[in-house]
C-alpha cells in the first residue's frame, strides 16, 4: 500500500464564482484531472449545496483503481480543501499525483496556498507501530 497522500488547503481563490459554487462543474474539473495518464477512475460522486437558484458550495469524490480524490469548496470564504491519495502498488505514481494537484490547484487560482505530503505504506522504523491489540 505505499503511496503519497496530498492535503491542500487553497485560500482566496480567484476563479470563476461557478466552480467554487457548482457541483457540476466542480465534477467536470475533476473528471478532467483525473483523465491524467496514470489515474484510473472507478467512481464519483458530488453533491451540490443549497438549491439550484442559489448553489452554495460543493463537495465530490472521485474513487480511483489508484485511491481517490476528495474535493470540498466554500463559497462564501473563497476556500477549497483538496485529498488525493494514490497508490504505488505496481509503480511509482508520485509524480502523476502531484501533477493532478497542482492542476487542481491552478484551476483555483489561490492566492495561498498550504500543502503537506504524507509518505503512506513506509512504517517509521524509529517510531511504535501499533496493534489493534496495544492500542
Amino acid at each position: 500500500m505505499p503511496g503519497l497522500h496530498l492535503l491542500a488547503e487553497l485560500y482566496d481563490c480567484r476563479c470563476a464564482p461557478k466552480l467554487l459554487a457548482d457541483a457540476g462543474a466542480l465534477r467536470e474539473l475533476c473528471l478532467a484531472v483525473c483523465a491524467t495518464p496514470g489515474l484510473t477512475p472507478v467512481g464519483q460522486i458530488f453533491h451540490q449545496f443549497g438549491s439550484a437558484l442559489e448553489p452554495s458550495g460543493a463537495t465530490g469524490v472521485v474513487v480511483l483503481a489508484e485511491s481517490h480524490l476528495a474535493v470540498h469548496t466554500w463559497p462564501e470564504v473563497h476556500a477549497v480543501t483538496l485529498d488525493l491519495y494514490v497508490c504505488n502498488f505496481s509503480q511509482n505514481n508520485s509524480a502523476v499525483a502531484r501533477l493532478a494537484c497542482q492542476r487542481l490547484i491552478s484551476a483555483f487560482v489561490p492566492a495561498r496556498v498550504l500543502r503537506r505530503e504524507l509518505e503512506r505504506g513506509i512504517p517509521d522504523l524509529a517510531g511504535v507501530l501499533t496493534t489493534p491489540e496495544n492500542d
